[in-house]
């Protein structure tokens, strides 16, 4: 499902080159979960950015379901995010004055899903990650393991072909982070692949193979 061969990312600034990836290789089959872990600097949000279609490499390629995604422009990959990327951030994203429902509703409203597909979509999901009966309220009456759960479900409701978490449980505690990982084990068990960025080695032990990166390179990747 992704094959990242020989990536690279360089930042200019002025006469400076910072090289926040270097010479990057690795797949991730369909139905994988993959945690990628490293501390702050190895690049493991720059890889996010590329794997998540918001940035392109310097130099290597990218792909995701057989598409090369290293050359595409904005548009093209504003339209691959849309179409098979679900993402699920560490501070939530959502609209603070908008219900959980209408919340999950809005990317499918953009990907032009008819209301009562999306209505119907949305209840599904929100049922799923256990807030069935907390649909009506709006993200500023929600606890903060609510909301993240909220943005799993908006994450899920375009079918997306990969799920990227990135660090999903910084900002939660730890009874909240657990409850947050057992809804990603649930998902992979029902054939969902997720790639996980974290910096938190009790996290990653969720996956069932963790990559270290370290100055930009590949420390370690090993099944879990």
């Amino acid at each position: 499902m992704i094959k990242v061969s020989h990536l690279s990312k360089i930042y200019k600034n002025d006469s400076v080159e910072t090289a926040a990836l270097n010479d990057v290789s690795f797949s991730v089959s369909e139905g994988e979960f993959v945690a990628i872990i490293g501390p702050s600097g190895s690049g493991k949000s720059t890889l996010m950015h590329i794997l998540g279609a918001l940035d392109t490499p310097t130099s290597g390629t990218y792909l995701l379901d057989n598409e090369d995604l290293s050359r595409l422009n904005d548009d093209q990959l504003a339209d691959i995010r849309n179409r098979k990327i679900g993402f699920v951030f560490q501070s939530y994203n959502l609209l603070p004055r908008t219900t959980a429902l209408k919340n999950v509703m809005l990317p499918m409203y953009y990907a032009g899903v008819p209301k009562t597909e999306r209505i119907r979509r949305a209840e599904k999901f929100l049922a799923m990650v256990g807030l069935k009966e907390r649909m009506e309220h709006t993200s500023s009456q929600l606890s903060g393991g609510e909301q993240q759960r909220v943005a799993i479900a908006r994450a899920l409701s375009t079918d997306p072909k990969i799920l990227l978490a990135d660090e999903p449980t910084g900002n939660l505690a730890t009874a909240q982070s657990l409850e947050i990982m057992e809804i990603f084990t649930r998902l992979n068990k029902e054939g969902r692949t997720i790639v996980m960025i974290t910096h938190e080695a009790n996290v990653a032990k969720f996956a069932k193979r963790i990559i270290a990166l370290r100055d930009g390179k590949i420390d370690s990747d090993k099944k879990n």
